[in-house]
């Protein structure tokens, strides 16, 4: 095995194995914990192209990455997504192609990305009540979320899993009620503590709602076990003894995960982001521009960025923010 091609591991013992990867900025909900309610969308020019997107998918599934999560914003409103589902798909080395979409788009595209390759769905879904849906997205329809929820099903995608931020105030009240939603068709869901990062709309200490009282509130209805099943994500997961379903938990302030972070991600912009609670990254658009073609010197450059993979986040969940940029600048 070439040098270039051994396992990415960084100075702490942590193989990188997932690599999440945003296709765009662009999102056509404007979620009050991802953007702002009049965002600015990057240039043409300053965003990756498909064929730069494939080489970086390349050059990590030669270096022992096996999971790629394509992200956004909504990477449905690119056109382009289902050809790169297509080029990644046929990586010998990517054995979990998986996206993380809105459901806006997905009921139009679901077949088309099944076809491609795409092995697995998380559609993100924090109400089940159309006014506060569109509340919270500030534009989207709650019923195209549901038409794209059962479109997935139907066509066959084997892991459905909806993630759900919750806000006290706002949708707590919701949280049992999503879940009998997953258990009625079969579906996963995992529920995800809201992030600091950009100045998002509301945010105060006052709306941060955590795993655990989350898991609380569920388990006045359903008792939990641990499920002994591990995904290459952040998700602690639980199960209820009459149901196949699995409850998760994405908890970076309550239950820190660093320690067994395996992931690194990738802007639109091309910026290789080390942890997500930090500024640290690489430019490999850069990189790809001044080095056309050059895949060995590609994967030098992601090697050497590794081994400057942060030991952990620090987050805090009062109104102080740590990180400027969105989520949907980031990708997830």
């Amino acid at each position: 095995m070439s040098v270039n091609n051994e396992p990415l591991i960084d100075t702490f013992g942590r193989k990188v194995e997932y690599l999440r990867m945003s296709v765009t900025d662009r999102c056509d909900f404007r979620c009050v914990y991802c953007m702002s309610e009049d965002p600015v969308f990057l240039k043409r020019e300053q965003v990756l192209t498909l064929e730069e997107m494939a080489a970086i998918g390349k050059a990590f599934s030669e270096m022992g990455v096996s999971k790629i999560r394509l992200t956004g914003g909504e990477p449905l409103v690119r056109s382009d997504c289902t050809q790169l589902v297509e080029q990644l798909g046929r990586l010998p080395g990517i054995t979990d192609l998986a996206m993380t979409t809105n459901g806006s788009r997905l009921a139009k595209y679901a077949q088309q990305l099944k076809d491609a390759g795409l092995k697995r769905l998380n559609i993100s879904l924090d109400t089940l009540k159309p006014e506060l849906f569109t509340e919270l997205t500030r534009t989207g329809k709650l019923e195209r979320v549901l038409a794209s929820i059962d479109a997935a099903r139907d066509v066959g995608f084997e892991r459905i899993k909806l993630n759900a931020v919750i806000l006290k105030g706002q949708n707590d009240n919701e949280v049992v009620d999503l879940v009998n939603f997953c258990r009625d068709r079969e579906i996963d869901i995992s529920f995800i503590e809201e992030m600091p990062l950009g100045h998002a709309a509301g945010r105060s200490e006052d709306r941060f709602c955590s795993s655990d009282e989350v898991q609380e509130l569920i388990e006045a209805h359903y008792p939990l076990t641990e499920s002994l099943s591990k995904t290459a994500g952040p998700s602690r997961y639980f199960q209820m003894a009459d149901s196949p379903i699995r409850i998760g938990f994405i908890s970076p302030h309550s239950h820190n995960f660093c320690s067994e972070c395996n992931r690194v991600r990738l802007t639109v912009e091309g910026r290789l982001l080390l942890c997500l609670g930090n500024e640290n990254s690489v430019d490999l658009k850069a990189e790809l521009r001044n080095h056309p073609g050059d895949i060995e010197h590609l994967k030098q450059v992601i090697r050497a960025a590794v081994m400057r993979k942060p030991e952990q986040h620090i987050f805090s969940h009062n109104a102080d923010v740590q990180i400027l940029r969105f989520m949907s600048h980031t990708g997830g």
